[in-house]
C-alpha cells in the first residue's frame, strides 16, 4: 500500500456559506442558519440558497460564453468554484490534471423543464440531452479550463464528493497521474427533488416563524425528521506527495457499503460508518483525532445511528463532533466536500465550531486531526482523515 501522503492545495466553494474563505469562517462563526423560504412543491419550503451575490458569480459565468446560457446551475456552481481553486492553487494550462467532480441528481432543474415541455408540445429541445447527461458537469470544467487531463463524472448520492476525493486519491497514488480537482456540485431546489424528499417523509415540516432551528440535524432526541436541502458546490486541488503550498494532508480514506434491507435503509449502528472510519484510521491513535465532522443529515434514524457507529468504534472517549446540516442543511452530492471546508476552516483557525443546540462540548488541544463521513442512500460510506501541515 502506498503511504504517501497527498496535499490539498487549493480549496473553493460557493454555497449558502458565501463564495470566498473569509465570508464562509464569518458565517459560521454567527450561530445562525441559512434558511429561507421558496414556494417549492406547490408550499413555502425551507430552503438554503445561494446569496443574491453569489447568484450574481453565477449568472456572470452564464453570460460569458454563449454556449453556457444553456447549462444547469449544477454545472455552473462547479464552474464558479473550480475557476478559483485552480488559480488559488497556481495551475495554468501546462498543467495536466484530471477532474472528478460528481453529482447526486445532476441537472435536475433543466431534466424537469424539458420533460415538462415535451409533455407540453409533444417535442424535445435540441439540447435537452447533451445538457441533462450526469458526465457533463466534469466536461464542462474541463472545457473552461482548458484542461487535458481524464475527466470523470459519477452519482454515488450523498457520499458523491467524497468518491470524487477518493478517486483523486487512487487516481495520483497509483502514479497515473499528479494533480486531480475532485468534488461536487447540486443544484436540488427544484419542485420534483422536493417532491420526492417529502414522499420519502423526511423532509422538514418545522414552521421557520415558529421555531429558532428547522433543522435538528445533530439533535439525537428529535421526534420528526427535519431535513432541509441547500445548493451549491466545492471543490479542492489534490496533489501527490508533500507540496510547500498544502493547506492539509488526507492521511486516511476508508469507505464501505452494507448490505439493504430497502432502498434508503441503514443499520441501527451504520456498519458501513463503523468500516471506513475504521479503515481511514487504521493506522491512527483514536485519542489523536481532534473532531468529527458528521454526516447527520437532520432525520432521526440518519444522526442516530451515525452517532452510535461513532461511539462503536470510540468507546467512551470520543472526539469532538458537530455537522453542519443544521446551518445550510443537505447539499447531497455535494455535501461531504462542504464538510470538508468546515473541517479545513477548524483546523486553520484552531477553532471547534459547534451546534449551537448541542450538547455542549468544550475543545482542550490544538485541533491537528479530523476526520469527515458521509453516507449516502444506499448505505456506502467514505470517512477522510485529513491532518494539519
Amino acid at each position: 500500500m502506498n503511504t504517501q501522503k497527498i496535499s490539498i492545495t487549493a480549496f473553493s466553494s460557493i454555497s449558502p456559506l458565501g463564495n470566498n474563505v473569509d465570508e464562509v469562517w464569518q458565517k459560521y462563526l454567527d450561530n445562525q442558519h441559512c434558511f429561507s423560504q421558496q414556494f417549492l412543491d406547490q408550499q413555502e419550503t425551507s430552503v438554503a440558497a445561494l446569496s443574491a451575490k453569489s447568484k450574481q458569480i453565477v449568472a456572470e459565468i452564464r453570460e460569458s460564453d454563449p454556449k453556457y446560457k444553456f447549462l444547469d446551475d449544477s454545472v455552473l456552481f462547479a464552474l464558479a468554484a473550480s475557476r478559483k481553486a485552480v488559480q488559488q492553487a497556481g495551475w495554468s494550462s501546462e498543467d495536466i490534471f484530471g477532474i472528478n467532480i460528481g453529482s447526486s441528481r445532476g441537472a435536475t432543474d433543466l431534466f424537469e423543464k424539458h420533460y415538462k415541455e415535451y409533455i407540453d408540445t409533444g417535442k424535445a429541445q435540441t439540447l435537452a440531452s447533451p445538457t441533462t447527461t450526469l458526465g457533463n458537469i466534469s466536461s464542462w470544467i474541463a472545457h473552461d479550463l482548458q484542461s487535458v487531463g481524464p475527466e470523470i463524472s459519477h452519482s454515488i448520492t450523498c457520499s458523491t464528493a467524497l468518491h470524487a476525493l477518493l478517486n483523486g486519491v487512487a487516481w495520483l497514488k497509483s502514479g497515473m497521474a499528479d494533480k486531480f480537482l475532485v468534488g461536487g456540485s447540486e443544484a436540488p431546489l427544484t419542485d420534483f427533488t422536493i417532491a420526492q424528499m417529502r414522499a420519502l417523509k423526511i423532509y422538514s415540516r418545522i414552521n421557520q416563524i415558529e421555531e429558532v432551528w428547522p433543522n435538528l440535524a445533530f439533535d439525537f432526541e428529535k421526534t420528526q425528521n427535519t431535513m432541509i436541502l441547500g445548493e451549491g458546490s466545492a471543490v479542492c486541488c489534490l496533489e501527490a506527495g508533500e507540496k510547500d503550498n498544502a493547506i492539509a494532508y488526507i492521511t486516511g480514506v476508508g469507505y464501505a457499503t452494507e448490505i439493504l434491507e430497502h432502498n434508503i435503509s441503514i443499520s441501527a449502528e451504520a456498519d458501513c460508518f463503523q468500516k471506513s472510519m475504521k479503515m481511514a484510521l487504521k493506522d491512527e491513535n483514536l485519542e489523536d483525532i481532534d473532531v468529527i465532522v458528521m454526516h447527520a443529515p437532520g432525520t432521526i434514524k440518519g444522526d442516530l445511528t451515525e452517532l452510535r457507529a461513532i461511539e462503536k468504534v470510540f468507546g467512551s472517549k470520543l472526539p469532538l463532533l458537530t455537522t453542519n446540516k443544521w446551518k445550510i442543511g443537505h447539499t447531497f452530492g455535494a455535501s461531504g466536500i462542504l464538510s470538508l471546508e468546515l473541517a479545513l476552516l477548524m483546523m486553520q483557525h484552531n477553532a471547534f465550531v459547534a451546534v449551537p443546540f448541542g450538547e455542549k462540548q468544550t475543545q482542550t488541544k490544538s485541533i491537528k486531526k479530523v476526520l469527515i463521513n458521509a453516507v449516502g442512500f444506499g448505505g456506502n460510506a467514505v470517512s477522510i482523515l485529513i491532518e494539519k501541515k
